[in-house]
């Protein structure tokens, strides 16, 4: 591919018009015709702009026969004065750490959604009579052993955190990858595909069949106790099926981070920044308004509705205010 297409189908990439990439470059439209129809070529001054400008090296822009192997999504440098810049010692760093800490963070969120099993497992046995001691006895150990469960959970929170908090920015600010960066986490990222899309698939399966034990148990029980027994089986389904999703979410999503795709794009990230204020805002006046209530009407049975309804009102204000932001952008 030659210079001319090159700075073509960058600038497509990028949504910009002929007019806008020549603002950026401070030529006129006319110029970036010329280059794109190959009866021009940029000075050298403008090289480096356009490669500063695509998130691009020079060498890419100027060897006919070099692949786009490291293209990131443009950052306009003039505008964004946060702009962090990542090296591949540092990428590489991170995406080590994420896949050292994954199954911490699976088996956590699975040892809390496994915890009230427990609890289930004791009040089902002593109910059935498998165990010489009363229901109140059999419920306290369940609960000790919930605690324990979480407790153990949590602390595997606790250190991954202390392990990745360094790199939050990532989620956050707008990066610049150091030359190599991108084609090293694409190469990464294509690793992880066959083992994404499985997981993924088999815990979806898992989440939707564990529904099953408890529908069954419904109709053959009439004391209850089979169907605490169906919930244990339950959770444990959706606990395999959450581990599954973890253990290739954060591989995955980590590389989305470095690449600034998915939820990671520059144009998300600024309207994080815009709209986080906001949205902190909105759920502290929701649970502010949902304690009020409760409390002083000692009715908690609304909670049912009232959560569902704010989640739906939350989403319709997020289309609301992102329907805002383009509109406005487009004007």
């Amino acid at each position: 591919m030659i210079l001319a297409d090159k700075i073509m189908e960058l600038r497509k990439k990028n949504g910009w018009s002929q007019e806008e990439l020549a603002e950026k470059v401070h030529v006129s439209r006319q110029s970036v015709s010329k280059w794109e129809g190959a009866q021009s070529v940029p000075d050298l001054e403008k090289i480096i702009l356009l490669s500063q400008i695509f998130g691009v090296s020079t060498d890419y822009l100027l060897k006919d026969d070099m692949e786009e192997q490291d293209y990131v999504p443009s950052v306009d440098v003039e505008s964004d004065e946060n702009v962090r810049r990542v090296s591949m010692e540092e990428a590489s760093a991170f995406l080590q750490i994420k896949e050292k800490t994954t199954n911490l963070v699976a088996t956590g969120v699975s040892l809390c959604i496994l915890s009230p099993i427990a609890f289930l497992g004791s009040m089902t046995a002593s109910e059935l009579g498998k165990l010489p001691i009363s229901e109140n006895t059999a419920a306290g150990l369940g609960i000790v052993v919930l605690l324990f469960m979480v407790i153990v959970a949590v602390a595997m929170f606790v250190y991954v955190g202390m392990q990745t908090g360094k790199y939050e920015y990532l989620e956050k600010d707008i990066i610049e990858t150091e030359y190599g960066v991108n084609g090293m986490v694409k190469e990464r990222k294509k690793s992880w595909e066959t083992k994404y899309a499985r997981n993924n698939i088999i815990g979806v399966c898992l989440c939707i069949f564990a529904a099953i034990p408890v529908i069954v148990a419904s109709f053959f029980d009439e004391n209850g106790g089979f169907v605490l027994g169906a919930v244990c089986v339950t959770l444990v389904c959706v606990a395999i099926g959450v581990y599954l999703f973890i253990t290739v979410g954060i591989p995955w999503e980590s590389c989305q981070k470095l690449l600034q795709e998915g939820d990671y794009t520059v144009e998300k990230k600024k309207n994080n920044r815009k709209w986080g204020g906001l949205i902190t805002a909105y759920w502290l006046i929701v649970v502010a308004i949902f304690l009020f209530v409760s409390m002083t009407s000692n009715n908690w049975g609304f909670a049912g509705v009232y959560w569902p309804v704010a989640g739906i009102l939350f989403a319709v204000l997020c289309c609301i205010g992102r329907t805002i932001g383009q509109f406005t952008k487009k004007n």
